[in-house]
């Protein structure tokens, strides 16, 4: 257990340190965070609006809506411009709970990856970096790139994220774990 811990304490520095880079100075995610200078006028429009906080696509029809209604509203919106929102009603900059949860997310991942090869015999550095990019690949493919598909976002950065910080962590797994497992 002492073993699974240390690997996992060690590879979610590594992810938790390449989110950091990808985010902020390296900018691999600004094309998804835009800027543009219509911000006040959206901002205020969406205030006044009395818009709850939450997550909203627009347009879209009530839950309630019939299927006639949903087919027709589609044919009338094909076309038309359409948008995510994702709206809060107050900006916090305050990150110390946010980043101690990206890494307690990261340690959980990193230790539960460890486990799995902790039960593989001869686990060899090629064995446990490919296992690390397939967990990684695995959880952009079934939620980062399915939810790009449907809602037409760049999911590329995600994608370097995930060989970049997963590949890492296999490598340090690679590394760590086979003397202290297939002793």
């Amino acid at each position: 257990m002492k073993n699974l811990l240390i690997a996992a304490a060690v590879g979610s520095v590594i992810i938790f340190m390449w989110q950091f880079l990808s985010w902020a100075p390296l900018g691999i995610h600004e094309s998804q965070m835009a800027h543009t200078d219509k911000q006040d006028a959206v901002l205020q429009a969406l205030a006044d609006s009395g818009l709850e906080e939450g997550a909203y696509f627009l347009p879209r029809l009530p839950a309630s809506a019939s299927n006639d209604e949903m087919q027709a509203f589609n044919d009338e919106m094909t076309g038309k411009p359409w948008a995510r929102v994702h709206y809060h009603k107050s900006f916090n900059s305050s990150m110390g709970l946010n980043m101690f949860r990206g890494w307690l997310i990261s340690f959980v991942s990193v230790f539960l990856l460890s486990w799995v090869l902790s039960k593989m015999a001869g686990l060899s550095m090629q064995t446990a970096i490919i296992s690390a990019l397939s967990v990684g690949l695995i959880g952009w493919m079934t939620v980062t790139y399915q939810e790009s598909i449907w809602f037409e976002t760049n999911s590329l950065p995600q994608l370097l994220d995930v060989f970049v910080q997963w590949g890492l962590t296999g490598a340090w797994l690679g590394w760590f774990l086979p003397s202290r497992i297939n002793s």
